[in-house]
C-alpha cells in the first residue's frame, strides 16, 4: 500500500465512525494521517494534467456514473498531455456540518500533496456550494468547473472568472404537462417527494408550480412517507392517476437513499403511469419526463475543463453553458399504458424500443439493395447486349448466306460455257435421235425395235440433261443452312462430275482421290460443295498459263484422327510467303481481277462447319489448299444424303 492509499484507509476509518464519535477523535486522525504523509511519503511528479472531480453523493449514484462516463469520453484524445481524472465523493447528504467539511479538506490536501490538481470539477449543488465556501482551500487558485448545478444556488454566489461550467434547471412543469397530455382522463395527479433538505426544496418548488398545471384534476402530495407505506399506497392506484416524483434521498422514517434507488420502488409498485425529471430514470418502470443528460453534462463540463487546460478564455460566469433538455420516454411503458406513437413528438428520445429492420440494417439494406440494383442492371445490360449479339449474329449470318448465295451464282457464271456444253450434249443427242425416229417413221419399213432403241437414247440424254440442271439448280438455290449427316465421298464426286466440263474446256487434268469407305460428316452439302468448287476453280486458274503437263489439279480426301480431310493441290507457281497468311482476308487476292471473297467465304462456312482451313505453299511448286470436318457424332444411324 503506498503512501496515499494509506492516507486515504485512515480517513475512511474516521469518516465511518464521524456520527458516533467525538469531533476531537476524527480530527487526531486526520492530523496524524497529515503528518504521517508528508513527513514519509515521496511523490515523483507526473508531467500529466491532473482533474479532481468532487460529486456531492456517494460513488454508485447513477448521475455521477454518467457524468464520469462523459467526462472520460470528453478526455479521452486529450492533447498535448493526457489528463488523469481523480474522483471524490462527500456522501450527502448522509454526512455534513462544518466538522465533515473541514475533515474532507484535510483529507483532500493529504492525499493530493504530490500530485495537486490543475483544474477541479464540482458535481451538482451540495459539491458546488462545498468548495465555493472553501475557496481557498484546498487547493488555492485552482480553477473550478461545476456541472449540473440549478440556477438558484449559482446566484448566492458572486463567481469569479475562474468558476464557470454547465448549469440545469430540471423541467418539472414540462413533464407533468406532457404526462397531462398522454393522460387527458386522469382525474389525481399524485406528488411524491421525501423528507431530507434537498426534497423538501423539490416539494416546495412544486407546490408553487403543479396547481396552475393540474386544471380540475385533483393534486395529493404524499410526502415524507415512509417507503413501506408509500410502496402500499402506489399499489391502489388506477388508471385514472398520473405520479410524478424527483425520487428522494430521505423517507418518512429516516432512512437514506437516492433518487435513483427509490425511483425503482416506486415505479415497480405503482399501478399507474409514473413520469420523473431525471433521465437516469429510464428503464426502471418510469415512462419518461423531460430530462438533461448526465452523460452530456460530463462531456459538456470536460470541454471546459479541456478549454481552461489549453489556456483559452472562458465566457462570463454561470452562463457558459445550459444543459440541454429533451423528451425521453420508455417504449416498454409507452406501450403498457396505451400511448400512442402519433402522439409522441418527432423529437423524443425512445428508448428501449426494438429497431426496424430499416433503423437496424439500413447500411446493409443500402448496401444489397444497391448491390441487387447494380447486379440487375448488370444483367439487363448484358440481357440487351446478348439479343444484340443475337441479332447481330442472326443478321450475319443471313449476309453470309446471301454472299454465299452471290458467291455460288458467281460462280455459275464462270462455269456458263461448261454448263452450257453439259447441257447441250444430251440435248443434241436428243435431236438427233428424234430425226432419227421421224426418218423411220417416214418409211413404210417395220422399225418398231429400232424406235424402242431411240426413245429409250432420248431417255437417257433425258436424264443426262435433267442431271446438270439438278446439279446447277442446287448450287444457285438460296436456303438457310441445314445440318444433315451426307457423304462427303460422294458429294466430292458430284463437284467432279460437275467441274469435268470446265476442266476439258480449259485442258485441265483433274484427279480425284478418295480414300473409301467414309463415315458421314454433319453440315450442309451444298455449302461444302461451293467451298470445294472455289478451292478447284482457284487451283484451275493458278496452272491456266503453264504447259499442258503441268496443268494438275487433284482432289484428295482421307481420314486422320476421327477428321475428314480434303486437300486440293496445284503444280502452279505457289503462292508468296507473305501473302499465304493473308489469302483468307476479305476483299484480298492475289489475282487481278479476282474480288478477294472465295476464299474469305470458304472460310467462313468451314469454321461454321467446326472445320479448319489453312493453305501451304512452295515457290514454282504449286499450292495446297487443305480443309477437315469433323466425323458426324451420329455416324452409325446416319441417313446418307445422296441428292
Amino acid at each position: 500500500m503506498d503512501c496515499v492509499d494509506g492516507v486515504f484507509t485512515i480517513f475512511a476509518a474516521s469518516s465511518m465512525h464521524a456520527g458516533v464519535r467525538a469531533r476531537a477523535t476524527a480530527w487526531m486522525f486526520v492530523a496524524v494521517a497529515t503528518l504521517w504523509a508528508t513527513s514519509t511519503c515521496t511523490v515523483v511528479a507526473s508531467p500529466a494534467r491532473n482533474v479532481l472531480v468532487l460529486f456531492s453523493n456517494s460513488r454508485l449514484v447513477p448521475g455521477n456514473v454518467e457524468v464520469d462516463r462523459g467526462l472520460r469520453d470528453a478526455f479521452r484524445d486529450a492533447q498535448p498531455l493526457p489528463i488523469h481524472l481523480f474522483s471524490e465523493f462527500l456522501d450527502s447528504p448522509e454526512f455534513g456540518g462544518e466538522a465533515h467539511e473541514q475533515a474532507v479538506i484535510a483529507y483532500l490536501r493529504a492525499k493530493y500533496a504530490g500530485r495537486a490538481p490543475d483544474i477541479m470539477v464540482a458535481f451538482s449543488d451540495a459539491s458546488f456550494e462545498f468548495l465555493a465556501r472553501h475557496r481557498g482551500a484546498p487547493f488555492p487558485g485552482v480553477p473550478l468547473v461545476y456541472a449540473s448545478v440549478s440556477p438558484t444556488v449559482l446566484q448566492r454566489y458572486a463567481l469569479p472568472k475562474d468558476v464557470v461550467g454547465v448549469s440545469v434547471e430540471y423541467d418539472f412543469g414540462g413533464t407533468i404537462e406532457q404526462a397531462l397530455r398522454w393522460h387527458p382522463n386522469a382525474q389525481r395527479l399524485v406528488i411524491v417527494t421525501g423528507t431530507s433538505s434537498r426534497d423538501r426544496g423539490w416539494e416546495a418548488r412544486l407546490r408553487r408550480e403543479v396547481p396552475s398545471l393540474a386544471g380540475t384534476r385533483r393534486v395529493e402530495f404524499w410526502a415524507g412517507l415512509p417507503t413501506a407505506a408509500l410502496v402500499q399506497q402506489l399499489a391502489d392506484l388506477d388508471a385514472h392517476t398520473v405520479v410524478f416524483t424527483p425520487g428522494y434521498y430521505a423517507d418518512g422514517s429516516g432512512a437514506m437513499s437516492s433518487p435513483g434507488e427509490t425511483i425503482k420502488h416506486i415505479a415497480r409498485a405503482s399501478a399507474a403511469p409514473v413520469y420523473g425529471p431525471l433521465d437516469t430514470f429510464i428503464g426502471t418502470g418510469v415512462v419518461g419526463g423531460r430530462m438533461p443528460s448526465f452523460e452530456g453534462i460530463g462531456r459538456q463540463a470536460g470541454r471546459i475543463v479541456k478549454q481552461i487546460l489549453a489556456g483559452e478564455q472562458t465566457a462570463a460566469p454561470a452562463t457558459v453553458a445550459v444543459a440541454p433538455i429533451a423528451l425521453h420516454v420508455d417504449w416498454r411503458q409507452v406501450q403498457r399504458f396505451g400511448i400512442k406513437e402519433a402522439d409522441i413528438p418527432a423529437d423524443a428520445v425512445i428508448h428501449y424500443r426494438a429497431p426496424t429492420f430499416w433503423e437496424q440494417y439500413r447500411l446493409v439494406a443500402i448496401i444489397a439493395t444497391s448491390l441487387i440494383l447494380l447486379q440487375a442492371g448488370l444483367i439487363a445490360a448484358l440481357l440487351l447486349e446478348r439479343r444484340r449479339r443475337q441479332t447481330a449474329e442472326v443478321a450475319a449470318q443471313k449476309h453470309r448466306i446471301e454472299l454465299a448465295h452471290a458467291s455460288r451464282l458467281a460462280v455459275a457464271g464462270e462455269l456458263t460455257a461448261s454448263i452450257a456444253h453439259e447441257i447441250n450434249q444430251p440435248l443434241g443427242a436428243m435431236q438427233a435421235s428424234a430425226d432419227a425416229a421421224d426418218l423411220l417413221l417416214q418409211s413404210d419399213v417395220e422399225c418398231r425395235s429400232d424406235l424402242r432403241r431411240i426413245v429409250t437414247r432420248i431417255r437417257r440424254d433425258s436424264v443426262r440433261a435433267s442431271d446438270v440442271i439438278s446439279r446447277l439448280r442446287s448450287l444457285l438455290a438460296r436456303h438457310a443452312p441445314e445440318r444433315h449427316p451426307f457423304d462427303l465421298g460422294v458429294a466430292i464426286d458430284e463437284v467432279a462430275t460437275m467441274m469435268s466440263a470446265e476442266a476439258r474446256r480449259r485442258s485441265v487434268a483433274l484427279d480425284v482421290r478418295i480414300d473409301s469407305p467414309l463415315p458421314p460428316v454433319a453440315g450442309d452439302r451444298t455449302q461444302i460443295q461451293q467451298v470445294l468448287i472455289n478451292l478447284v476453280l482457284n487451283a484451275m486458274d493458278a496452272v491456266a498459263d503453264l504447259e499442258t503437263d503441268r496443268r494438275v489439279v487433284e482432289i484428295a480426301v482421307e481420314r486422320l484422327d476421327g477428321r475428314i480431310h480434303v486437300a486440293v493441290r496445284d503444280r502452279g507457281k505457289g503462292i508468296a510467303p507473305q501473302d499465304v497468311t493473308k489469302v483468307f482476308d476479305s476483299f484480298y487476292s492475289t489475282k487481278s481481277s479476282g474480288m478477294g471473297l472465295g476464299l474469305s467465304i470458304a472460310r467462313t462456312i468451314v469454321e461454321a462447319h467446326e472445320g479448319r482451313i489453312f493453305a501451304e505453299s512452295a515457290v514454282d511448286a504449286g499450292a495446297t489448299f487443305w480443309f477437315d470436318l469433323p466425323v458426324s457424332p451420329d455416324a452409325a444411324v446416319a441417313q446418307l444424303s445422296t441428292s
